[in-house]
């Protein structure tokens, strides 16, 4: 329900220029000098880049020079300069990613996770294009249904999904050229991995080459495989370390039960031997408890501290909310005063008679089903009223 931004618009880099488009938006500042140009036709240019631009072979003759002057010569010079010169990354204003929010409700839907893990990498030259690439690797809560399976593939271009014709896409390439088994993932030969995992990727750039007009398949570019597998990697390495320590828990795990089971047989086996009475028995099967982390008295002691701090701060936020005892109790005190001036008030009603001088109808209370008797509406009689009707 959340409307994306729209990004903020920045001038196009360098880098992101073939020849004839170098030369045709150079055509767009008419008779300004070629310094001028490249300092304000293009981002990540200050009076340094152009320094460094004639340190790699751009004609210091030319820097004056206005463009409608210059040849076609001159424009390849100039641009074979330009490209030999580091740059600055693109502006990431010019990219919105989908960010780790919206990736995490994604893949929530499709089911409980135990893992989550997010990679964004920098803006980077890719085709001669900003692009930026974010990927997410979760694991289900459920591991045992889906191990024999190849793992969901969620693809993104521009916060866009694309549904179908995911085996030429750049995104499954890159999946597929990375070495899983590295990385604790079931993989067969040239294909996605195996197990209860979602891999999310997210292509960002102000121009995607798609390789039909459909735009469901993401052009497999060298460099854009490349730049997709690199963020892979990174998310893979989150997730291997994860899977390590699983690992390490649960056979530390299995290596204290095996001990906790066998200990009660070595303790007696002490005891006997050194002949020590039941005291030293009990110590000695408390230490092995303490030191195997199964002391009960110790993790009862810990909850019952869990407890206390979790019923202060719920004690703290109803106060905060206003909702403190103190107030409850203040509004129950004035419910039951409440009542009771309610009771007072209907007992003179109760306890006055009927007047024999007016007629015993049957009145309907509006909103009620059950007649009421006229009586039950009359007001008290009062001593004037008598001398009045005398």
């Amino acid at each position: 329900n959340i409307v994306p931004e729209v990004p903020a618009s920045t001038l196009p880099h360098p880098h992101t220029f073939k020849l004839g488009e170098f030369i045709t938006h150079a055509t767009l500042y008419g008779k300004t000098s070629l310094e001028n140009f490249l300092k304000t036709g293009f981002s990540r240019v200050n009076e340094g880049s152009v320094k460094e631009f004639i340190a790699k072979g751009l004609p210091k003759a030319l820097r004056d020079r206005s463009l409608t002057s210059l040849k076609d010569e001159d424009f390849k010079k100039i641009f074979q300069a330009v490209q030999n010169t580091e740059l600055m990354a693109p502006s990431t204003k010019s990219v919105l990613t989908v960010g780790e929010e919206a990736l995490s409700q994604s893949i929530q839907r499709l089911g409980e996770i135990d893992f989550f893990s997010v990679v964004t990498r920098r803006p980077t030259i890719c085709d001669f294009k900003p692009v930026s690439v974010e990927v997410a690797l979760a694991r289900f809560n459920n591991r045992n249904q889906a191990l024999d399976e190849p793992v969901q593939l969620l693809r993104f271009a521009n916060r866009v999904p694309l549904q179908f014709d995911k085996s030429g896409c750049a995104i499954t390439w890159a999946i597929e050229s990375v070495n899983w088994k590295s990385y604790g993932l079931a993989q067969p030969k040239n294909s996605l991995p195996l197990g209860p995992y979602v891999f999310a990727v997210s292509v960002v750039s102000p121009f995607i080459k798609f390789k039909n007009a459909s735009k469901e398949t993401i052009d497999a570019s060298e460099e854009l495989v490349e730049e997709i597998r690199r963020a892979l990697m990174q998310a893979g390495q989150k997730l291997a370390r994860h899977i390590k320590k699983e690992f390490k828990e649960a056979d530390l795990e299995r290596k204290l039960a095996h001990i906790e089971q066998f200990g009660p047989i070595l303790v007696e086996t002490l005891v006997r031997l050194t002949k020590s009475n039941e005291a030293r028995r009990k110590k000695a099967e408390e230490g092995l408890t303490k030191l195997l982390g199964r002391d009960s008295k110790d993790a009862i002691a810990d909850l019952e501290e869990a407890e206390a701090k979790l019923k202060e701060q719920k004690r703290k936020l109803a106060k905060k909310l206003g909702r403190g005892e103190d107030e409850e109790g203040d509004s129950s005190a004035n419910g039951k005063a409440n009542e009771g001036k309610r009771t007072e008030e209907r007992e003179p009603a109760q306890e006055a008679q009927a007047d024999p001088t007016l007629p015993q109808t049957e009145l309907q209370e509006p909103g009620s089903e059950t007649p009421v008797p006229a009586a039950e509406f009359t007001q008290p009689r009062t001593n004037a009223d008598e001398e009045v009707n005398s």
